[in-house]
């Protein structure tokens, strides 16, 4: 999160018949706030494979279907002739927080659905070369909350968007290694909203007191990033595998709209804003060993780097103005563990677990989405319809520890975020939540 002594900034001073002062704060910088959400680890997906997220997403070191041109490029190389997988994954997450402490009120946010889709092609061009293309979206989700809660100062909307391109090129160095490279052509949309208080001078008539509601759409359609993947097999029982994926630098440009009382709708803050934003590096490693002919097992650990994540910059057209401050979190972790089985010749059954370290300290939680650490439980199986034709379906039930926070930074009054000992109307209280993941791919090969 942003660190900040506040987050306002005095915009101007009325004098309203000569007898009432009213200080009006703007309203746009609680995007700092969002924004700094926005990337956080439940927001990352890594859900593009039906197969794989029944395994845990320990498929690092499997990638033998077209999903390897995200999981590992250089999985490609075990393919022949054309193959294609169109699949999506519905997420229906939920969150409740219960709170401000010493209240023990609970509060729903609104239940949503996700759609995230993927799309894979490859091509098998000759023994040493292989090719693909990826459709992809690897961050995304939001949260929804009334727009009359108690934390509606801190978060009522925040839903974001990102898609990728990726054409990725494997090469078969010999029998037991591949290595791979692809580009990715990233681009997303943002949606971000909360409302904020007008400030009022001691003794100020009741029809004065009372909220703005700001909004922002945002986009950004030109970032970039790459990816790189190395598989080695030993023998055809065991294999080692590792994929990293880029950095992606996004700037987001778009426009904040704010309404609030007419009296003051010259004053409100409406225009043009950008903000720059990195999203992490994934650093991925597995190994996979098939135990007895039926039954392969694999297992991933997979390290984010999310303190790159390190400066958050607004920027404000009218006034002209640049904010920068530091982003709070740090480098996170997952371990992955998954088993497949041929249970009979046409269909396989699996399973898996994994392990999500948040970012996020406690005090540092918001909530735009939750943070917290969390548990991964899948199954799965995949059918064979035809020596061509193949089905896959998966079940994730991901449930995050329930997190109770005591010293938290948000001011849940204004919307503030304040330093370390400084006083404030802390959103302290508990948070709840847990997903649902249903996936479905087709996969048709030539």
């Amino acid at each position: 999160m942003i660190y900040f002594w506040n987050n306002y900034i005095k915009l101007t001073s009325l004098t309203l018949g000569g007898h009432v002062k009213v200080k009006i704060f703007t309203f746009v910088l609680f995007l700092l706030l969002a924004y700094s959400q926005i990337f956080a680890g439940g927001f990352q997906l890594n859900e593009h494979n039906a197969r794989a997220v029944a395994m845990g997403g320990a498929f690092t070191a499997i990638s033998n279907d077209p999903s390897a041109i995200y999981y590992n490029g250089a999985g490609l190389t075990q393919m022949n002739g054309i193959n294609i997988t169109l699949g999506s994954t519905l997420i229906a997450p939920v969150f409740s927080f219960r709170g401000v402490t010493p209240a023990v009120t609970e509060y729903d946010a609104t239940k949503q659905s996700f759609f995230p889709t993927h799309f894979f092609a490859t091509y098998r061009y000759n023994e040493d070369w292989a090719f693909g293309l990826g459709f992809t979206s690897p961050f995304g989700l939001g949260s929804e909350w009334d727009p009359n809660w108690i934390g509606k100062y801190l978060a009522i909307e925040t839903s974001l968007q990102v898609f990728t391109i990726s054409p990725v090129v494997a090469y078969k160095i010999n029998d037991q290694l591949s290595i791979s490279a692809g580009l990715v052509y990233s681009f997303a949309n943002v949606k971000i909203s909360q409302k904020s208080p007008l400030a009022l001078a001691p003794g100020s008539p009741a029809p004065f007191n009372q909220n703005a509601y700001t909004s922002l759409d945002g986009k950004d359609n030109s970032a970039w990033g790459y990816n790189l993947g190395i598989m080695y097999k030993p023998n055809e029982d065991l294999s080692f595998g590792a994929s990293f994926h880029s950095i992606v630098k996004y700037t987001f440009k778009g426009t904040a709209t704010t309404t609030g009382p007419s009296q003051f709708a010259a004053l409100l803050p409406n225009g043009d804003v950008s903000a720059n934003l990195t999203t992490p590096f994934n650093l991925a490693v597995g190994a996979a060993y098939r135990v007895i002919p039926k039954l392969l097992i694999s297992a991933d650990f997979q390290y984010v780097g999310w303190s790159s994540y390190d400066t958050l910059t607004i920027n404000f057209a009218t006034p002209k103005k640049t904010v920068s401050s530091p982003r709070m979190y740090q480098n996170s972790y997952i371990i992955r563990l998954g088993a497949e089985y041929n249970l009979m010749k046409e269909l396989d059954v699996r399973a898996g677990i994994y392990f999500d370290k948040s970012p996020v300290k406690d005090e540092y939680i918001s909530p735009s989405l939750p943070e917290a650490n969390r548990l991964g439980f899948s199954v799965g199986a995949g059918y064979k319809i035809s020596n061509n034709l193949r089905i896959d379906a998966s079940y994730l039930f991901i449930r995050n520890n329930q997190v109770t926070v005591t010293n938290s930074r948000e001011d849940y009054t204004d919307g503030a975020v304040v330093p370390e000992g400084a006083p404030a109307n802390s959103f302290d209280g508990t948070y709840n939540s847990y997903a649902n993941l249903v996936s479905l791919d087709i996969t048709y090969g030539f």
